[in-house]
């Protein structure tokens, strides 16, 4: 008889070469990803859409007021859309928000193509396609697991087709107005939720538990507070998006409107477009990039990779040449890009599928904020300084920030969780038959502790994510 010494039994692993990745490609997530990726590009037309027909009848103002319409109802319902996709199943509010969404963009297309559309039209739709985000948004973390075995992949391969619908949208919208009208853009951006709401609705699984909130009469605001324990009991968690705040506020918010100005003052507006163009060609190079690397400590890995976006400031800040600046977009791209992937699969192996989407709505919440006080404040901050000096804060804040997420050690520990098997099978049912608890998951205290967690997703609400929903 053979013995083990107690080291080596310390040190055993599992005997035999890795199993090699699971699949990506079956059913559901193929219907999943055709789902998202003719929707991303749908909304990817729609920045030009809106700059272009609605500036056109209704100027600068009547652009900001349209779009806050849609910023406003988002920030105040997308709390309310993660508990109700919690509670409902994700897939079910998510056809619901699309099929919605084929109305709120459906209904201006029709007011386009037939003359002058009235500004009050124009609004309500705006908010309306702003609530039906709300709704839609959450549930976007908690599918991709249900949809595939591989989180990391399945996230980098729709952060891939995000990037490239970034890069072909905008171009197609431009073409299309020029040709027929706005009202043609806003014809397929809905024809795009309609193709999104068939394919999901076709990832029905057969019924299975009823859904214990109903069951048990929870009440909505319970809901919301056990989504903020949740919330608040991984440290990672809350310290990024508090980072993120700053982020918004100092970078992404105030970088596309300065941004956009001094390029297009000194190298004209086509350099503008092409230099979003390189951020897109980065971020697809990101997102590849992600398919290939595994890192144990996945959100380490993005923290260091973010350094590299303060290029992307610094380059418009110092009035770089137009390779230097394109080489910085690209290189911002990439690094913001893997830093999605990054945060998206650990939110989703980390946090427990019963109060995913509500976690994520506190996420959204907060990320937006931060992008939309920035948006904000970038008029009144230039007129302090100027935007040269303004950009050049923005690179140091890159810096700091990245260095902040890398200071604090549940960021910078957190280890990428082990391998849960594949999601529910279309056969074994989606999210309804959870348990619900009082307090915050032992899986908060697992996962502060680096033992992993359970495979659960996001790839449009992740700090970072370069993915728009544009209003109406």
């Amino acid at each position: 008889m053979t013995t083990t010494h107690p080291d080596t039994r310390a040190r055993a692993v599992p005997a035999g070469p890795p199993a090699p990745p699971a699949p990506l490609w079956d059913r559901r997530f193929a219907l999943y990803f055709t789902a998202r990726s003719v929707s991303l590009l749908g909304d990817a037309m729609m920045p030009v859409a809106a700059a272009l027909a609605v500036g056109a009848l209704y100027g600068v103002t009547g652009v900001g007021l349209v779009l806050g319409a849609w910023t406003g109802t988002f920030v105040l319902l997308v709390l309310f859309g993660g508990v109700l996709s919690d509670r409902f199943g994700a897939r079910r509010m998510m056809v619901g928000a699309d099929l919605a969404r084929v109305v709120t963009q459906g209904v201006p297309a029709v007011a386009f193509l037939a003359g002058r559309p009235p500004f009050w039209l124009l609004v309500s739709m705006a908010a309306a396609a702003g609530a039906a985000v709300a709704m839609f948004l959450p549930g976007v973390n908690g599918m991709v697991p249900l949809v595939a075995r591989d989180p990391q992949r399945a996230n980098a391969t729709l952060k891939v087709a995000d990037a490239l619908a970034h890069l072909l949208g905008p171009a197609a919208a431009g073409l299309l107005i020029a040709l027929t009208g706005a009202g043609t853009v806003y014809a397929i951006d809905a024809a795009t939720f309609l193709v999104s709401a068939l394919c999901l609705a076709l990832l029905r699984p057969a019924p299975t538990a009823a859904d214990p909130a109903r069951r048990t009469g929870s009440s909505l605001r319970r809901d919301l507070l056990r989504g903020w324990r949740e919330f608040r009991a991984r440290t990672w968690m809350w310290a990024v998006i508090l980072v993120w705040l700053v982020h918004g506020v100092l970078v992404f918010g105030p970088l596309v409107p300065l941004g956009s100005a001094l390029i297009g003052a000194r190298l004209g507006p086509n350099a503008y477009g092409l230099a979003v163009s390189f951020l897109g060609v980065g971020t697809v190079l990101g997102g590849l990039l992600a398919l290939r690397l595994r890192p144990a400590r996945p959100l380490a890995a993005g923290a260091a990779a973010m350094f590299l976006y303060a290029a992307l400031p610094l380059s418009v800040a110092l009035d770089a040449r137009l390779p230097v600046l394109l080489a910085a977009h690209a290189l911002a791209g990439a690094a913001l890009a893997f830093w999605s992937v990054m945060w998206a699969t650990s939110v989703q192996t980390h946090t427990p599928p019963e109060v995913l989407n509500r976690v994520s709505a506190y996420e959204l919440a907060g990320s937006v904020s931060g992008i939309s006080a920035g948006q904000l404040l970038a008029g009144p901050a230039a007129g302090l300084t100027t935007p040269h000096h303004f950009l050049l804060l923005s690179a140091l804040t890159c810096v700091a920030a990245s260095a902040a997420l890398l200071a604090v050690p549940a960021i910078r520990t957190l280890r990428r969780a082990p391998a849960s098997g594949p999601g529910p099978s279309e056969e074994s049912g989606e999210e309804d038959g959870r348990a619900e608890e009082a307090g915050p998951s032992e899986e908060a205290g697992r996962a502060e502790g680096c033992a992993g967690g359970r495979g659960t997703d996001y790839s449009s609400g992740a700090p970072g994510s370069s993915q728009s929903h544009v209003p109406t």
